[in-house]
C-alpha cells in the first residue's frame, strides 16, 4: 500500500478565485441589483462552500470598489452600491475608449467559427426579449460584448474593460424595464456583428461605441431622475 493520497487538496487560492469568479459573474450580468446586500452566509451556502473564501472574495471586491462595506449588519458580507450620474459617466468613458478598440481588433482576427457563439448570443438576447426574461438577456448581454472582446487578442485591455463593467453592470438594470422590452439597442448589436463579419474594423467600433454612448444618455438621465 501507497501512502500517497489518493485525492489532491484543493488549494485554498484555487477556491478562493472560484468564489470571485462565481460572484463577478453574477455582478457582470445583473444578478445583483443596486443597493442589494451580498451577505456571506448566504453566498457560502449557495456555493456551498465555507465562510473564509466567500470573505476573501468580497472583501478582494470592496477593495476594488466594485462593492461597498456599507451598513450590513450581523449578517457580514456587503452592499451593491448605487453609482450617481458623474460615476456612472466615468465609467462609461472608460467603456467607450476602451471597447471600440477592441471591437476593431476582433474584426481583424474574427472567423465564421469565432463569431457564431457571439451570434449566438445576439439570438438569446433578441429571445430573451420576447419572452421578457430579463436576466437571462443580461447574461446573454455579457456574452455578447466580451465574445468580442475575447477575440481582440488584447487580454490587458480585457481586463480593464472588464473592471468597468464590474462597477457599472448593476447600475445597468436601472434601464431595463425601458430599453428591454423595445429592444432600443438591438440595432447596435446587430451591426457590430455585421461588421466584425466583414472583417470592417471601423464599422465595428464605431456600432459599439454607439451602443455604450446610447446606454450613457439614458441611465446617466435616470440617475440625476433618481437623485431629485
Amino acid at each position: 500500500m501507497t501512502d500517497t493520497p489518493r485525492l489532491k487538496l484543493i488549494a485554498r487560492e484555487t477556491l478562493w478565485d472560484r468564489v470571485y469568479a462565481s460572484l463577478e459573474s453574477a455582478l457582470l450580468s445583473g444578478r445583483y441589483a443596486p443597493g442589494e446586500r451580498v451577505v456571506l452566509r448566504d453566498v457560502a451556502d449557495e456555493l456551498g462552500v465555507s465562510l473564509t473564501p466567500v470573505r476573501d472574495a468580497v472583501n478582494r471586491l470592496v477593495a476594488e470598489k466594485v462593492l461597498d462595506r456599507g451598513n450590513v449588519g450581523q449578517g457580514g458580507g456587503a452592499v451593491v452600491p448605487l453609482l450617481n450620474a458623474d460615476q456612472f459617466d466615468q465609467l462609461m468613458t472608460i467603456r467607450a475608449g476602451l471597447e471600440p478598440v477592441a471591437a476593431r481588433a476582433a474584426a481583424e482576427r474574427a472567423t465564421p467559427e469565432g463569431l457564431q457563439p457571439i451570434g449566438a448570443s445576439l439570438a438569446a438576447m433578441k429571445r430573451s426579449v420576447e419572452e421578457r426574461r430579463t436576466e437571462q438577456y443580461l447574461d446573454a448581454h455579457y456574452r455578447f460584448h466580451f465574445g468580442i472582446y475575447g477575440l481582440s487578442g488584447m487580454p490587458i485591455v480585457q481586463d480593464v474593460i472588464e473592471s468597468a463593467w464590474l462597477r457599472c453592470a448593476p447600475t445597468l438594470t436601472l434601464a431595463l424595464p425601458e430599453y428591454i422590452p423595445s429592444l432600443k439597442r438591438y440595432p447596435f448589436h446587430q451591426a457590430a456583428l455585421d461588421a466584425l463579419a466583414r472583417s470592417d474594423g471601423d464599422g465595428a467600433a464605431e456600432a459599439i461605441r454607439a451602443d455604450i454612448e446610447s446606454a450613457r444618455a439614458d441611465i446617466c438621465a435616470l440617475l440625476e431622475k433618481h437623485k431629485r
